[in-house]
């Protein structure tokens, strides 16, 4: 098989099993009030089927990276995707709500498996000045996801029952797997040992860190559960990052953050899931609780704002190849600052649908002009068989700005507002609102004052187009001789 149809195969592959892990994620939501009835479950224990997966996914994602490299990328991909089909499948039969929880804690592990090698198995199969296009088409895929997500939950939970949003998974898993196995090169990181008490403390310390973040939205940041849970988790991740400065063969290696481009780029996925992700999980529900829209309404109206990512991430990735991935960043949280501020401004309890469609097109717009150029920077900052230790930090830091932005702007929607009433919930949203402006105008600024750059080099474009030009004169040749 030729080079191009190889990358073409683990291209389509790995965005498939991404487009499966991020559409499960945001379908569950919409389902709770149905499993609540079904099940019988309490306000809790719902909380806890979507706090479940977010733990062992968020918790992970550097151990499933680590365990690609040492054991086989498109092994563990596989095997990643394998858990999640087949947990998939334990969600959809549930008995009760206690087997719901643990079935999609096994979705989180692999999910974690899988989600990081999607973007090591692409860095390994394109080179430098290919990426821009591939990482474009990866994360267009992914906003197709993002897009979907509220739309295939509200019209599954609308026109059947809860359990087909993991049904859902099983064929795609099924197919996916043998795909895999026949159609994926296997490749591994450096050869060194498994950093084992490195596994130990990051995957402790995120425990922590990530649980007293979900149970702050319940509990408050000054209860003690919270309180330890994050001095605990703190300790310990002061102590990983301690221990890898010091080992010979480190599971992430500290002087990845000595570099500007991917420093950086972390800050700016930070700030962008903490803003972003903090406020779409507030305007969902704007939609329904104050707008009265069902959730197969919302899911449709979202669109707007979603789907501006699967047309936008293919072209900022192909051109952030060309000129560098620090101006798309800087203009995306630009665009995602100036559409959340304009929606802040204009909420209210009689708000009309046609007043959000400019700001939600900014905001498509704006996270697609940041997802394929920020892959590409940290893939570019790293050498290519560090690629795995790279994507698992940031896919890491990225949940983890999400979690915290949910948190953050949850406990300012509480100190302002409630549910009690739509007028009590705006008076919450508009300045939670206003926070995730502010975290997304400081990433911008950021970006914008220290320069990088991730282009690829002319030699590096000569040395593809001579390369993939010898191909086809071969292929020529051998079908001439025949």
């Amino acid at each position: 098989m030729s080079d191009i149809r190889k990358r073409g195969w683990t291209l389509a592959i790995v965005s498939i099993g991404l487009f499966m892990v991020v559409l499960d994620n945001l379908v569950v939501n919409v389902a709770l009030p149905s499993i609540h009835r079904e099940l019988g479950a309490s306000i809790q224990a719902l909380e806890w089927t979507v706090n479940a997966y977010v733990l062992a996914y968020a918790v992970l994602l550097l151990t499933g990276a680590a365990l690609g490299d040492r054991l086989g990328r498109k092994r563990m991909f596989m095997a990643g995707i394998s858990l999640f089909t087949i947990s998939s499948a334990a969600a959809a039969l549930a008995p009760s709500i206690g087997a719901l929880i643990a079935a999609r804690a096994a979705q989180g592990v692999g999910a974690a498996i899988a989600t990081p090698l999607t973007l090591t198995l692409l860095a390994d199969a394109f080179p430098p000045a290919q990426r821009g296009v591939a990482l474009g088409v990866w994360s267009g895929i992914s906003g197709v996801a993002v897009a979907l997500g509220p739309l295939v939950g509200g019209a599954v939970v609308q026109l059947s029952s809860w359990h087909w949003i993991f049904w859902i998974n099983v064929p795609i898993g099924a197919v996916l797997v043998p795909l895999a196995a026949a159609r994926l090169t296997e490749s591994h990181g450096p050869e060194r040992g498994l950093d084992v008490r490195g596994l130990v403390l990051a995957s402790s310390g995120l425990f922590g860190i990530v649980y007293g973040l979900v149970r702050s939205q319940s509990l408050g940041w000054t209860n003690p559960e919270v309180m330890i849970s994050l001095a605990v988790g703190a300790v310990l991740v002061l102590a990983f990052v301690r221990f890898e400065l010091r080992t010979k063969d480190p599971m992430l290696p500290m002087q990845f953050f000595a570099n500007r481009g991917f420093a950086v780029t972390n800050v700016v996925s930070l700030a962008m899931y903490f803003g972003m992700f903090g406020s779409i999980f507030f305007l969902s529900q704007f939609l329904q609780n104050v707008l009265h829209n069902t959730p197969l309404q919302a899911g449709i109206k979202l669109l707007v704002w979603t789907g501006a990512t699967m047309v936008v991430s293919p072209l900022a990735g192909f051109f952030s190849e060309r000129i560098g991935s620090r101006l798309f960043m800087v203009a995306g949280l630009s665009l995602q600052a100036l559409a959340l501020g304009w929606l802040a401004t204009e909420v209210s309890v009689d708000q009309s649908y046609a007043s959000m469609i400019g700001p939600f097109i900014l905001a498509g717009s704006g996270m697609a002009l940041v997802f394929a150029p920020a892959a590409n920077a940290v893939l570019s900052s790293v050498r290519s068989e560090q690629a795995g230790q790279a994507s698992g930090a940031t896919n890491a830091i990225r949940e983890l700005g999400g979690v915290l932005g949910i948190a953050v702007l949850a406990t300012v929607f509480t100190s302002n507002g409630s549910y009690l009433s739509p007028q009590a919930y705006v008076n919450g949203l508009i300045p939670a609102m206003w926070v995730g402006v502010a975290v997304l105008a400081a990433g911008a600024a950021v970006a914008a004052v220290l320069p990088f750059s991730t282009r690829a080099s002319a030699e590096e474009h000569a040395a593809i187009e001579a390369r993939e030009r010898r191909e086809y004169d071969t292929g020529e040749l051998a079908h001439a001789a025949a």
